[in-house]
């Protein structure tokens, strides 16, 4: 059966919403966006938030105007929104050093999430913690990896959260979609969960397939 294009477009805008957690980064989410987004999935695009912005990100890789490992400046989304790009802010050597530590010490479940989310050089950045840590660790590469790991595990929890609020509620054919569309991205985070994560799992894919 032929993906609808409203499940495509959806998981397209949730890559474009999440390239930051993504390895591979821009280079592997623009070359789905090319290769995925025929003109009824552009069509779809442009009724979404935010998705005339997408639309015209593709446009830009198809002209050739934005390389393939890149995004224009002013069509960047940060942590699910799309807004104006975020300055670069340099760290001191003491909130370096800070950060440095809290890595080094960091175990990835939740308790150590909070302890990271709760130092004071994450939480001066308020909201959009993940991206600009990221942006100023940008000369700091072994640190950045390790910051890598703290994203993911920030995403594993919020999917988690998702997946159980999902399975508590009504069943939707939008919701359904919805799930359909993050499945990629249930498969890859839950399993981090063991067993529980697993069996969670298994009962949104048939909460997908379900009538």
């Amino acid at each position: 059966m032929k993906t609808k294009p409203g499940i495509i477009a959806q998981k397209l805008l949730n890559l474009y919403r999440q390239q930051h957690v993504i390895l591979g980064g821009w280079t592997v989410v623009n070359q789905v966006f090319v290769s995925e987004a025929d003109a009824s999935v552009l069509a779809e695009l442009k009724t979404m938030p935010t998705g005339r912005m997408l639309v015209q990100h593709i446009e830009n890789l198809r002209s050739r105007k934005t390389p393939m490992d890149s995004v224009a400046i002013d069509l960047l989304p940060y942590g699910g929104m799309v807004g104006s790009p975020i300055a670069r802010d340099d760290l001191s050597v003491s909130e370096i050093e800070e950060l440095r530590v809290a890595l080094a010490n960091f175990v990835p479940d939740l308790n150590g999430l909070s302890r990271i989310q709760s130092s004071g050089v994450v939480r001066k950045f308020g909201a959009e913690w993940q991206v600009a840590i990221q942006s100023a660790l940008a000369n700091y590469p072994e640190m950045q990896n390790q910051w890598g790991i703290v994203i993911k595990t920030a995403r594993a929890y919020q999917l988690w959260q998702s997946a159980n609020d999902i399975l508590s509620t009504p069943i939707s054919d939008r919701t359904r979609a919805q799930v359909q569309a993050d499945l990629p991205e249930f498969e890859t985070y839950l399993p981090m969960f063991g067993d529980t994560g697993n069996d969670i799992l298994s009962k949104l894919r048939v909460f997908v397939s379900s009538v």
